[in-house]
């Protein structure tokens, strides 16, 4: 799981249409209408993923992704989630949002596993991130409505092409790559 934010760009002045031999031509001038957020989840074994965009990022947004992802994984008995340490990314944030009861069944139903600072790269939601936005979103977009739009499009394209991450980063590769990682023993 991760997220990332995308700025809501509209432009200033009408683009000039391609014409045959050049292309389309937009002002440097834009209009920042704010920003969303884009939360991630993926499978990486089915090649399916969860997308969820949001007007914000805050705890009780990702509170409520996690129940989403919960509610999708009913038959499941454990969801292991790989996630940065991130501030809002905290079980605390699903009793803030829940009831007690429904935040400790959502949360028993997780296992959270944090990749370590600077080892992000670790986490293949964002490997995910990186393909929607350089298939889909790496344009001026003005609104929220239509990211929301263009990502449940690429999300089903890509859920229905059954497209998985080729993940060739196993654990002896990790344990050199790594090293400066793992605890220092002496014996």
């Amino acid at each position: 799981m991760d997220e990332s934010p995308k700025q809501l760009i509209g432009e200033t002045k009408k683009p000039i249409k391609m014409k045959p031999g050049s292309e389309e031509k937009y002002d440097y001038e834009y209009w920042r209408n704010g920003v969303c957020n884009i939360f991630m989840s993926n499978e990486p074994l089915s090649g399916k993923r969860y997308v969820k965009v949001t007007g914000r990022k805050t705890k009780k947004d990702w509170a409520m992704f996690i129940s989403e992802i919960a509610e999708q994984n009913t038959n499941a008995e454990k969801i292991t989630l790989v996630m940065d340490n991130f501030g809002t990314h905290k079980p605390g944030a699903l009793y803030e949002t829940y009831p007690p009861k429904k935040a400790k069944a959502i949360l028993d139903m997780f296992e959270f596993v944090f990749t370590p600072k600077h080892g992000s790269w670790l986490n293949m939601a964002e490997i995910e991130l990186n393909v929607l936005m350089g298939q889909c979103l790496k344009r001026r977009i003005e609104n929220i409505e239509t990211i929301i739009d263009e990502v449940d499009a690429w999300q089903n394209d890509r859920n229905n092409k059954n497209a998985k991450i080729n993940w060739r980063f196993e654990n002896d590769n990790a344990r050199i790559k790594l090293k400066h990682l793992y605890p220092k023993l002496e014996y």
